[in-house]
């Protein structure tokens, strides 16, 4: 009887202590995990939990150091590991007591890719709109030296402090399911920098600006509506603010080089709102990060016939191009040239991609000779029944690729526009029609669907657009 005692109890002391180390344990979010990336040359922060008012150390195999911090009465830490120049793989070993150890680590360039459904499409495609080139892309994307991380959707009305997904090799099976925008971004920027690079896709197709924006930086927009459950009782992805908590918020403070994103067709209609929305997310985005002004770029929407009355989406992309310079370091691509009349999804996903890159690689990282920019609108003058208008990022002209220049536009004083014969010479273009006399306004394809043909000598496009303000009747 007595051994049979002394044997429960051993067995009840056993599991009890069994218990504290399983209390003890320390665990991590999803995004600190085998085969991450951690951003270069930067104070890289580590968080998770563990046992409340335990000390958590953290140990890195780039340069053997030791770092430690006390857990909060709830278990929390947090802590900054200074990391090396690009590089690896390496190892990251965490204790309260019981080590473990991340392994394929490595170090190197991290972006977060994140918007709608043209930054969520996979090479896979959606049903009946493939992605240009995408099988031949899969097959040659072995690469150790770029990883992905693939955020599952999730909306939530509180902040939630972790996230679904995990890091993967790129490789033909993992590409086929990530973003294409995204892939082909990171895909340039890890040839030319010949360094690992980390892509973070959070992007939810169909959503609008405000869900992806954090309730305190919604505060200055008093049309935007108080979250709260739909009429069903439903947690959903149009709630503002709901997407932050449950995509965005659990990375804020991950360690980062910047954001690339691509949204807007869902705020086609409140074009003048959104003017004032994307500089809004990019200063939120940078707020709760609280890492500095990281890069923030974003794409201008592609043209497409969304046939409704009365909407024209070049009012929206009028507002992403107004937003690029409202905010410092950022920066806005166009893909005036490769929108669909019937797919709002452009199969051309590499165009995207590699002119983020080239953002990225010109204003980021500093490599001279890039071009970044399409041509913009520097001035319009008027000579009696011409217009002659000049360009920024055309230092070596402008061209069409053999196009005949039908975009272009111009009105009098009685606001109606006519199609004007257009020029291109060594000062930039010129503009006449016989219908007006007097111009006093040009727009250049500012309609919701048309084929951008202006290029500067590097290829990329022009954005639409037009030098008068009037509303619209």
């Amino acid at each position: 009887m007595f051994k049979k005692t002394a044997i429960y109890r051993t067995l009840i002391l056993c599991l009890l202590s069994c218990s504290q180390w399983a209390k003890a344990e320390v665990k991590l979010p999803a995004l600190f995990a085998d085969n991450m990336v951690l951003q270069q040359q930067s104070d890289a922060a580590i968080w998770g939990t563990a046992l409340a008012n335990n000390t958590v150390k953290v140990t890195t195999s780039w340069d053997n150091k030791t770092y430690s911090t006390k857990t909060d009465s709830t278990g929390k830490w947090q802590l900054k590991v200074h990391t090396p120049i690009a590089g690896g793989p390496y190892d990251i070993t965490i204790t309260d007591g019981t080590p473990f150890k991340l392994t394929d680590v490595l170090i190197g360039e991290v972006w977060v890719c994140s918007g709608q459904s043209n930054m969520a499409m996979t090479f896979k495609g959606f049903i009946n709109q493939p992605v240009l080139d995408a099988n031949k892309t899969i097959a040659l994307s072995t690469n150790n030296s770029i990883r992905l991380f693939k955020v599952k959707s999730k909306a939530s009305l509180k902040r939630m402090e972790d996230l679904s997904g995990e890091w993967l090799r790129s490789n033909p099976e993992n590409v086929s399911n990530f973003s294409a925008t995204a892939y082909h971004f990171g895909k340039m920027l890890q040839e030319v920098l010949q360094v690992p690079v980390g892509l973070i896709c959070s992007s939810w197709g169909g959503t609008r600006i405000e869900p992806w924006i954090s309730k305190d930086g919604l505060k200055e927009f008093d049309w935007v509506p108080e979250p709260a459950v739909d009429k069903k009782g439903r947690v959903t992805h149009r709630i503002p603010t709901a997407i932050f908590n449950g995509m965005i918020n659990p990375m804020a403070g991950y360690a980062i080089k910047g954001v690339i994103w691509y949204q807007g067709e869902s705020n086609k209609a409140e074009y003048k709102e959104y003017e004032k929305l994307m500089p809004g997310l990019i200063n939120n985005w940078r707020a709760e990060w609280g890492i500095g002004d990281f890069p923030f770029y974003y794409a201008q929407i592609a043209p497409f016939n969304y046939n409704v009355p009365g909407l024209n989406s070049a009012f929206l992309r009028e507002a992403q191009l107004k937003a690029s310079t409202a905010v410092k370091n950022t920066g806005m691509i166009s893909l005036m040239d490769i929108g669909e009349k019937k797919y709002i999804h452009p199969a051309n996903k590499q165009a995207g991609g590699e002119r983020f890159a080239y953002l990225a690689l010109a204003k980021t990282y500093g490599i001279k000779g890039i071009t970044y920019s399409g041509p913009v609108l520097k001035e319009m003058k008027i000579d009696g029944p011409t217009i002659k208008l000049s360009f920024d990022h055309a230092i070596n002209g402008l061209t069409t690729f053999g196009k005949e220049l039908t975009n272009f536009k111009i009105a009098g004083k009685d606001k109606r526009f006519y199609p004007a014969h257009a020029t291109i010479n060594w000062q930039g273009i010129t503009l006449f029609s016989a219908f007006v006399p007097n111009p006093v306004a040009v727009r250049y394809a500012f309609d919701d669907f048309v084929v951008g043909e202006l290029y500067n000598n590097a290829g990329l496009p022009a954005s639409s657009f037009r030098t008068d303000d009037w509303e619209v009747e």
